[in-house]
């Protein structure tokens, strides 16, 4: 082989991850993301409280997705599905919502480790009129969140991926009745918690500036800075990341990562703020930025790639870990 025909295949050999990844992430479509928000945000699904049977239809639909595309049930005992109280009474027949997940399984050394992406489907149901409208429908708060779950997990299971930690894709129902469901889950894990290495957690991702998304855990783990510096090099997707205003030094118990994080798991949680429309009628799928949405599951996608394909874990910063890791976990 001529010099310049070796210089020309190594080229190609370098350029066919980035081609394969690029492909995979285009995956991601504002079609995508419109459909599945628009599927979870309908006025038929009445606003998924937890519980009542539109959740349970929600469920349906998240395990559908993770059955078409081939993931491996993360529930219990071989199943999709996770059950968890709602209220205090544990007899026979007392209420219970649905956390549905979802593994793709790694290869390699790293495969026994864990990258979790979580976000809530679940939202506030039916309230008081407004305009003859009392469906609270959700679409930014969480429909978005969990659109972009299924279309991050549709790119990586339905792609060729290279050799990395497995992924959990978890979806849970009753955050917005205390973090319910990634609180339950937290404590009863169906892959060991030790070995969830860091996570990502999409709540509220398709309002607001469209090149703006909010980074909760700003400063408190190398996720933090790994974001920023991918989304200067994916500058295509048009999104600078800041600090999410709401955050604390203490991490409030405010969406799903929290439960994790309190035990230990390093994150970052994707956000674009507040609206009038939060937790009212006004919050529907039209008014959802589905093309916004999907930059940030792109975003996200990228994430998750490299927690999943670097041999380093990500890592608390020092005073973070101290102030949101209680109990030394």
């Amino acid at each position: 082989m001529t010099p310049s025909r070796t210089l020309s295949f190594l080229l190609v050999l370098a350029l066919a991850p980035l081609g394969a990844a690029r492909a995979q992430v285009e995956r991601i479509t504002p079609e995508l993301m419109a459909t599945h928000i628009g599927v979870l945000a309908h006025d038929s699904m009445r606003g998924r409280a937890t519980p009542s049977p539109e959740i349970e239809e929600a469920a349906g639909y998240v395990e559908g997705v993770f059955r078409r595309i081939g993931l491996e049930p993360g529930g219990e005992q071989g199943t999709f599905r996770q059950r968890f109280p709602v209220t205090r009474d544990s007899a026979p027949g007392a209420p219970t919502g649905p956390n549905v997940a979802g593994i793709l399984r790694g290869r390699g050394p790293l495969a026994d480790e864990f990258v979790m992406l979580v976000a809530h489907m679940d939202h506030t149901g039916v309230g008081r009129p407004v305009n003859g409208d009392s469906i609270r429908n959700g679409a930014d708060d969480n429909a978005s969140g969990t659109a972009g779950v299924l279309a991050i997990a549709e790119a990586f299971a339905l792609g060729q991926r290279p050799a990395g930690r497995s992924m959990l894709f978890l979806v849970v129902s009753g955050e917005e009745r205390g973090l319910l469901g990634s609180r339950w889950f937290a404590a009863h894990p169906t892959v060991p918690l030790d070995r969830i290495v860091g996570l990502i957690n999409l709540d509220m991702i398709s309002r607001n500036r469209p090149d703006t998304v909010l980074l909760n855990g700003w400063g408190k783990s190398s996720l933090s800075t790994l974001v920023q510096r991918l989304a200067v090099e994916h500058a295509e997707l048009g999104l600078s990341v800041g600090p999410d205003l709401e955050d604390r030094p203490v991490t409030p118990a405010d969406s799903d990562h929290w439960p994790f994080q309190h035990r230990g798991v390093p994150y970052i949680f994707f956000y674009t703020g507040a609206h009038p429309d939060y937790h009212n009628v006004g919050d529907e799928p039209q008014r959802a930025d589905a093309g916004k949405a999907s930059r940030i599951a792109r975003l996200a996608w990228h994430t998750l790639d490299l927690m999943a394909t670097d041999a380093q874990r990500p890592a608390w910063e020092a005073e973070a870990r101290r102030l949101n890791v209680p109990g030394g976990f």
